[in-house]
């Protein structure tokens, strides 16, 4: 083979490298501005105090604010969007006597109460994670109802038998995100 063939083969397997390469970083950076991740280091420690798995906390921050706690138009607040009222109730379960709403914004305290939360829901619940998701959005009481009402006819409450769309549609994209950090962030989250 000629030197100038050489050339050309090392040039273009050079460009499918880069190619190949750009491609992957690409597909890489998309994926996680899809699904983006901050504060790990929170997550990792609240999930592992309150016994919960890191995926569930950061899919519950991604459906609750996407890693972007401004608050809501009903008053919640942080990246785990919880409402002044449930903080202090909280606060009260816990033993919490400095608490103050203005805490809500600060990452690790609003990511210690929306752990606490979702594990005393879990706790409520026997560790069902769909009655637990489903309790965190849609509240407590009416979960309980629909347990309830499940259970009389012989049955587990279903996602496809929970009466509040948004609420069905909040726990099947948790649930999703769930599975989605695991697969995407088992490094950060402390998974492997």
């Amino acid at each position: 083979m000629t030197r100038r063939r050489l050339d050309r083969i090392a040039a273009v397997a050079a460009g499918a490298l880069v190619v190949a390469l750009a491609f992957t970083l690409l597909h890489t950076a998309t994926r996680h501005s899809a699904l983006p991740l901050t504060h790990a280091s929170i997550i990792r420690e609240q999930a592992s105090a309150k016994r919960l798995d890191p995926a569930l906390v950061a899919a519950v921050i991604y459906a609750e604010s996407k890693f972007e706690p401004h608050p809501s138009a009903a008053g919640a607040q942080g990246l785990m969007q919880i409402l002044p009222a449930t903080a202090y109730y909280l606060a009260h379960l816990s033993g919490g006597r400095t608490f103050t709403a203005s805490d809500l914004a600060t990452p690790r305290i609003n990511v210690a109460y929306g752990a606490y939360y979702l594990r005393y829901l879990l706790d409520h619940y026997r560790g069902d994670e769909l009655l637990a998701v489903a309790a965190y959005n849609g509240g407590l009481a009416n979960v309980d109802r629909w347990a309830e009402q499940a259970s009389a006819g012989g049955g587990r409450l279903a996602l496809q038998d929970i009466p509040f769309p948004e609420t069905r549609e909040y726990v099947q994209r948790v649930l999703s995100a769930e599975r989605a950090y695991r697969a995407t962030y088992p490094a950060a989250l402390g998974l492997r």
